[in-house]
């Protein structure tokens, strides 16, 4: 399997991502903002940081990017796109998620372990974790407060589309969400950081799951893809 870890001026979580990939073993490359071809790769993981000083709004000038043409293809092909903080920010900018993000309600800054609970664990992403387990993943943001209109989060709701809710929740997110999916469940943002709890010298393993449910999915799939 092949990762791909989207870098935008001011990424600063990049790093992290690629080391969580080195961590279970698989290949990874950076690529660039203004890369046109996404095709070499089965999941893209858009990461956390202050993409272009976050002017404007955060992640609404990284949705402009050349390379989000191709994030948006290949989520169409159903490969698996993984947006972290920032990441999440720009997936929501660019469509291809539902909602926003807004200023903390304290207007502070966060940055701490949270406890989330697995709402949905039938996603490419979760299925390694049980359902409604509780999980150590930290954040760092002073944009993560979620917001959508009583709409859409019904829309979620029955879609079961809300895959992550915080524990005691630290920003003001509607519903407690801390991280979503599409409708189709290829696409997952979450503002907390599994990249940062892939070993226990990080004070927590339990976002390495992420990335090992990430390579299940991949080989169930191409395995079926092979018998058919």
């Amino acid at each position: 399997m092949k990762f791909a870890v989207l870098v935008f001026p001011g990424s600063n979580c990049d790093i992290d991502c690629y080391k969580a990939v080195e961590e279970i073993g698989e290949s990874v490359d950076y690529v660039w903002h203004t890369a046109t071809d996404l095709s070499a790769y089965d999941c893209i993981l858009v990461p956390g940081g202050f993409s272009y000083g976050d002017y404007l709004r955060c992640g609404a000038i990284s949705r402009f990017a050349p390379v989000m043409a191709e994030v948006a293809k290949a989520a169409e092909q159903g490969k698996f796109i993984l947006g972290i903080c920032n990441g999440f920010q720009i997936l929501t900018e660019a469509g291809l998620l539902p909602g926003a993000l807004r200023r903390n309600e304290s207007m502070k800054f966060r940055c701490h372990d949270t406890v989330l609970k697995v709402v949905n664990n039938e996603t490419p992403f979760t299925r390694e974790y049980g359902k409604n387990e509780e999980v150590i993943i930290p954040i760092a943001h002073g944009e993560g407060n979620y917001y959508c209109d009583e709409e859409t989060l019904e829309t979620l709701k029955h879609n079961n589309q809300i895959v992550f809710t915080y524990g005691d929740n630290p920003n003001g997110s509607i519903a407690d969400i801390a991280g979503i999916c599409n409708e189709r469940g290829n696409v997952i943002g979450m503002m907390p950081h599994p990249e940062r709890a892939v070993n226990t010298l990080f004070g927590s393993e339990d976002g390495k799951r992420m990335f090992t449910s990430i390579l299940k999915s991949w080989r169930d799939s191409h395995d079926t893809a092979s018998i058919s």
